[in-house]
């Protein structure tokens, strides 16, 4: 609280001294009161004070009134002006009461079945507040369940209108898909029209997934097609992405950040049942051995530049619909597990003599647009069949883990499997994290340049959560200019520059969630308002945690560039030939569409 100003203010009978600029939801929890909210998630983020479930009492002299704590300022109220808030008065606690009520009067009650239960703000509020469900009886909203989206469900008799999606959406990706829907009593939360998901240009990153306090929006889960697949005797491969390892053990009790839970992660798996589990950070080097060489041979050749990452779903359903004369631009790699899928079916599938048809690939991702990426019928390189079968999230293979009677905390440590795809390099392990791509892609265009691995290894310049970083990079006299995004809000003005043709960069990163696949809309829920040492006042502070981790990974591993693993090496050698050789090019890159149709089959 250096360089702030202070101000007294008075909360039951005491005084604090707290900085002017706080509302008084804020100055409460920062003195030791927690003030239960709904459609308030973050300082710095959106509170359309629609809930009213924060409800306090200001008394001044001339008596008491209620006023949403989530958006009445501090400076409103000094002490020495006789103002005191009262978060335990009988008005206050009736009010807030009143407020839980009426919105679980209009509410689902399938709290057996739903998705978010043991983990719904609503209950939780009805708890603190002494709410009960059926003070209020009478007709409900007609309700609109939308699953035909291959990545998100909407399931608007859970919805309690607090808007916390309609802004999510608008503040990270900039295209505010969602809004409220008609008037009064029937009023709900959608798309344009009321819409389906599938029929507007939703980038399926499920940012809103992450913000929502109750069931009404979820990922499409797809644990029975694996469960079916086991079934019918097909040989069930999994693959995880890093940024599943920095954040799965949240899901069972563990503080954010806390513990890198590859090993356990891995041990659960195989006593899942599944043929083989592989690391997608294979996948990862794999994608910047074509990616650092496509970029090379752009600038070699006079190519088209910048050239654009394409790692993320998420970005590249924005560039479709948004952005589809950029093309040329992007480059045509396939993502790491779509690249490590198609590997499966066909290098590894010949090496054990299995029919690419017997093997169903699974991929667990932090993501839920990776669910229309997996759909897409460019990604289908092996006899027509999709590269990868299934993905679930990383909230899914925890409901697989608790499923199946597995102990988190009893596991012990086991290793990926070393099968063909058994070796990863550090490089490989920070793609979760904004600017992980570009790192690792600079670390191979350097040696690929010079013949010398590039010291220190670290490329800093690129990392943190600024809106847009940028560096230049010199690689023996030849200046590489490049910059780093996430969250398509910041993106658009990269891509503004370029339609405009006043970019200076020869290599943008660009990934679809704020601050890289670590915040992606799979990943396990971050309950609002925690203090900092718990893990998010600010959403930077959770992700920089989990960041931690990765980066963890890659400084503790001796292998740190993609082109210095022995598997991938050996790939090559003896299948692919040569990185954007043909085969690599028939088996590891796609092609994009500029009239981009809707997601339904």
């Amino acid at each position: 609280m250096e360089n702030q100003e202070m101000i007294d203010i008075k909360i039951e009978g005491r005084i604090y001294s707290v900085p002017k600029n706080m509302t008084v939801l804020e100055a409460a929890r920062s003195v030791g009161y927690n003030i239960p909210t709904l459609c308030y998630w973050n300082k710095g983020h959106n509170s359309l004070a629609s809930c009213r479930v924060c409800l306090v009492e200001i008394a001044t002299a001339r008596g008491g009134r209620l006023f949403a704590s989530c958006v009445y300022p501090v400076a409103d109220c000094p002490a020495d002006k006789g103002f005191e808030i009262k978060i335990s008065s009988p008005a206050a606690v009736a009010a807030r009461r009143a407020s839980v009520e009426l919105l679980l009067s209009n509410h689902s009650k399938d709290c057996q079945t739903c998705v978010k239960n043991g983990q719904c703000e609503l209950l939780h509020v009805a708890g603190v507040t002494g709410a009960r469900d059926n003070r209020f009886e009478g007709e409900k909203t007609e309700t609109t369940y939308d699953d035909v989206a291959p990545g998100i469900v909407r399931d608007t008799s859970k919805c309690i209108l607090c808007g916390r999606c309609i802004e999510k959406c608008k503040e990270a990706q900039g295209i505010g898909i969602l809004g409220f829907e008609k008037r009064g009593f029937r009023t709900i939360v959608g798309p344009a029209q009321n819409k389906s998901f599938a029929d507007v240009p939703c980038l399926q990153c499920g940012q809103c997934i992450e913000v929502c306090p109750t069931g009404a929006l979820s990922e499409h889960r797809e644990i029975d097609k694996i469960d079916a697949a086991i079934a019918a005797g097909k040989k069930v491969v999994v693959q995880t992405a890093p940024a599943v390892r920095a954040a799965i053990s949240e899901e069972f009790g563990h503080r954010i950040g806390k513990e890198n839970g590859t090993g356990k992660m891995v041990a659960s798996l195989h006593r899942l049942g599944f043929y083989r589990v592989f690391d997608t950070n294979f996948g990862a080097d794999l994608t910047i051995m074509e990616e650092a060489t496509e970029l090379l041979n752009r600038i070699k050749g006079n190519g088209v530049l910048p050239q654009i990452t394409s790692c993320s779903p998420g970005w590249i359903n924005y560039m479709e619909f948004f952005y589809s004369d950029l093309i040329p631009h992007v480059s045509t790699c396939k993502s790491p597990h779509e690249m490590e899928g198609a590997i499966i079916k066909s290098y590894f599938a010949k090496a054990h003599g299995l029919k690419p048809e017997d093997i169903y690939v699974v991929s667990v991702m932090p993501c839920t647009a990776k669910k229309y990426e997996a759909k897409r019928p460019q990604n289908a390189a092996v006899e027509g069949l999709p590269d990868v079968d299934c993905v679930i999230t990383t909230r899914e293979l925890a409901v697989m883990i608790k499923r199946a009677g597995i102990i988190w905390d009893e596991l012990p440590d086991e290793e990926f499997d070393q099968d063909l795809l058994g070796e990863y390099s550090g490089a490989g392990a920070i793609f979760g994290v904004t600017g992980g791509v570009m790192e690792a892609a600079l670390r191979t265009a350097y040696h690929s340049l010079t013949g010398e691995e590039y010291g220190p290894i670290n490329f800093t310049a690129v990392r943190g959560f600024e809106a847009i970083r940028e560096a230049e990079i010199d690689i023996k006299g030849t200046k590489v200019k490049v910059a780093v995004t996430s969250g398509m809000k910041n993106g658009k003005v990269l891509l503004d520059q370029i339609r405009e043709g006043k970019s200076p960069y020869a290599f943008i990163e660009i990934m679809g969630c704020p601050g890289g696949c670590i915040n992606g809309g799979g990943q396990p829920f971050v309950k609002p308002n925690l203090k900092p040492e718990e893990g998010c006042d600010i959403l930077d502070t959770y992700r920089q945690k989990r960041a931690d981790i990765l980066y963890s990974i890659d400084e503790k591993m001796t292998l740190r560039q993609s082109h210095n693993n022995k598997d991938i090496q050996k790939l090559y050698s003896e299948f692919l030939g040569e990185p954007c050789g043909h085969l690599a090019e028939e088996l590891l890159h796609t092609s994009y569409v500029d009239d981009r149709p809707a997601y339904k089959d």
